[in-house]
């Protein structure tokens, strides 16, 4: 064997070695990729349930659940590619395509849940955002056109911000039903500053007058509870009588 087919025999083990070892690390990288991808659908798919399952009824429209089905559908569907012997998948993909065959009739089941509490509202809130964030990878994604994130984006905002009406007004209601007028008065405050802060006011023209007139009913209450009554103005008329009486008999006492 001449040197040079020893040297040719030596390079191209090299390159085979190189091969393998490159191979090997793109099949590694395929394999934590597919493992990323497949943890970050598991947490989308959470998500989207947690959403779907606790969202407020009087907060959730025929048109927004429709929305979560098929966000859930198109995670579940990616999931059941890299999944396809999972039955669980496949049995959710077909309720999922069920509800959306329903159209503006989808099943509605969220019972309505009255915001009284900031801790509910905060959670709720979380709830807004997870979903903006659903929305958002979607687009980027290709699953929902630019137009439609846009727009659903435009609508998570307006649900934020009946979701503080609620709140406010329902802490405000509240306050009043246990006689503490004062408190009232704040949560309404609360409530028109905030509409008055919006980016588009007119938009929520009417629900701002409707807070400003709660408002003006709790500072009523509030200045009525404090004006003196009768019984504290006879006790206020005496003791300036008496005071008068006192400076007189101090007068005469240094004047004689």
């Amino acid at each position: 064997m001449t040197p040079l087919m020893i040297t040719l025999m030596v390079v191209a083990g090299i390159a085979l070695l190189i091969a393998i070892g490159y191979l090997n690390h793109v099949a590694e990288n395929g394999k934590l990729e597919k493992a990323r991808t497949k943890v970050e659908l598991g947490d989308r798919l959470r998500r989207c349930s947690e959403i779907t399952e606790v969202f407020p009824g009087q907060l959730m429209s025929p048109a927004l659940k429709l929305l979560l089905a098929r966000l859930e559908l198109n995670v579940v569907q990616r999931m059941l590619n890299m999944e396809k012997g999972n039955a669980q998948l496949k049995h959710r993909i077909g309720e999922l395509e069920e509800q959306i065959a329903k159209g503006e009739g989808i099943d509605i089941p969220n019972p309505v849940t009255p915001i009284q509490t900031e801790a509910k509202a905060k959670d709720v809130r979380f709830l807004l955002e997870a979903l903006h964030g659903q929305v958002t990878r979607a687009a980027h994604d290709g699953f929902l056109q630019t137009s439609e994130a846009k727009h659903w984006i435009r609508e998570i905002r307006t649900i934020l911000v009946n979701l503080h009406i609620e709140f406010f007004n329902n802490l405000g209601q509240t306050a009043l039903s246990q006689d503490q007028p004062g408190q009232a008065r704040l949560a309404f405050e609360r409530g028109v500053q905030y509409l008055r802060n919006q980016p588009d006011p007119v938009t929520y023209q009417q629900q701002l007058l409707a807070m400003e007139k709660q408002l003006a009913r709790a500072n009523s209450v509030v200045l009525t509870n404090t004006a003196p009554t009768e019984d504290d103005d006879n006790a206020l008329t005496e003791g300036l009588k008496q005071d008068d009486t006192e400076s007189e008999w101090k007068k005469k006492v240094i004047y004689d």
